[in-house]
């Protein structure tokens, strides 16, 4: 079997979470015997769908991990920032047909809680090797 190769995102508007949350999945996809082949940081979670879309389309990437955090504020703008990224990953795991990873904590938390949520970027790396290598592949029309 070929080593699973994953495309990360970084949504880096929130620096010293982003890092940490880049960190953890990097250590997740080398305890798993896997690789990232390409980061591409984008400056927040809204920016993401585009960088995992391209990433996606490349033949030499198993699958996608994207990873951020939305922070609440004083208005529902993480709210409908949470549900259209969320939105536009799943379009392009279908679109794409390979696995995209939602690693994006929030909305609905505190700063504190974000960056006790780090660990999220791990979950989402993990995510993204179980699904690349335990998906069955597409079938061929005749």
């Amino acid at each position: 079997m070929t080593e699973t190769t994953l495309g990360l995102v970084v949504a880096r508007y929130y620096a010293s979470i982003a890092e940490a949350m880049e960190e953890s999945a990097r250590e997740a996809v080398a305890e798993r015997g896997a690789a990232v082949a390409q980061t591409v940081d984008v400056p927040g979670a809204y920016d993401a769908p585009l960088a995992a879309d391209r990433l996606a389309r490349r033949d030499d990437i198993d699958a996608v991990a994207v990873v951020g955090t939305i922070v609440s504020g004083d208005t529902d703008h993480d709210q409908v920032i949470g549900h259209a990224v969320a939105t536009k990953l799943v379009d392009v795991s279908l679109d794409r047909d390979t696995p995209v990873t939602f690693g994006v904590s929030g909305p609905g938390q505190s700063g504190a809680e974000a960056r006790e949520r780090a660990e999220k970027g791990a979950e989402a790396a993990t995510a993204a090797v179980d699904l690349a290598e335990g998906l069955p592949a597409p079938e061929v029309a005749a």
